[in-house]
């Protein structure tokens, strides 16, 4: 199945200074390279951000939020509204230990009747790991004016929870997380 791989790069990264967390280095490599390398052949990749310049050297398609203010729900529905294949992937910039078994885990409950397959965490809801069906785009764009939260949204149309192993969703957003990582 083709596949949008949309990572969301839009954070100011407040705890850190304001530091581009995509761009923060594990291993020597930027963090949201490791996303991309999450991409398949036939996959499109996209980053929504605000700030393109601090992406462009990557070569991906790039767009930035359609509806401003709007934070992690604007930018799934820029994703959205942005890809061209059915599923979207839908991951933070700052979750350098999703691996393309994590994301097989969620493709195979991709299935009729789905339209959010979402990765959890001890039971809860982990939006910013999840694949999203494309055809949500103009209902969700419609709702952005309420200011929903993600797992809002989520519990308004017909989901599968996936438990996927803790570390897969490590995000990194506290000096204490990149220090634990080693991330500089």
């Amino acid at each position: 199945m083709a596949l949008t791989i949309a990572v969301i790069a839009g954070g100011v990264g407040k705890r850190l200074g304001g530091r581009v967390k995509g761009l923060l280095e594990l291993d020597g490599a930027p963090l949201i390279s490791r996303l991309f390398a999450l991409a398949t052949d036939g996959d499109e990749v996209l980053v929504v951000t605000n700030t393109p310049e601090a992406f462009a050297r990557f070569g991906h398609a790039m767009v930035g939020d359609l509806v401003p203010g709007k934070g992690a729900p604007g930018g799934v529905v820029t994703a959205l509204v942005t890809a061209t294949t059915d599923w979207v992937l839908v991951v933070a910039s700052d979750m350098p230990f999703l691996e393309r078994a994590h994301v097989a885990a969620l493709l195979a409950q991709a299935v009729d009747g789905v339209e959010v397959v979402v990765a959890t965490r001890a039971g809860a809801l982990e939006p910013l790991c999840a694949l999203y069906r494309r055809s949500l785009a103009a209902q969700w764009r419609d709702a952005l004016d309420d200011d929903p939260s993600l797992r809002g949204l989520i519990a308004g149309v017909p989901h599968v929870r996936v438990a996927l192993p803790p570390r897969a969703l490590d995000s990194l957003n506290t000096p204490e997380d990149l220090a634990r990582h080693g991330v500089r």
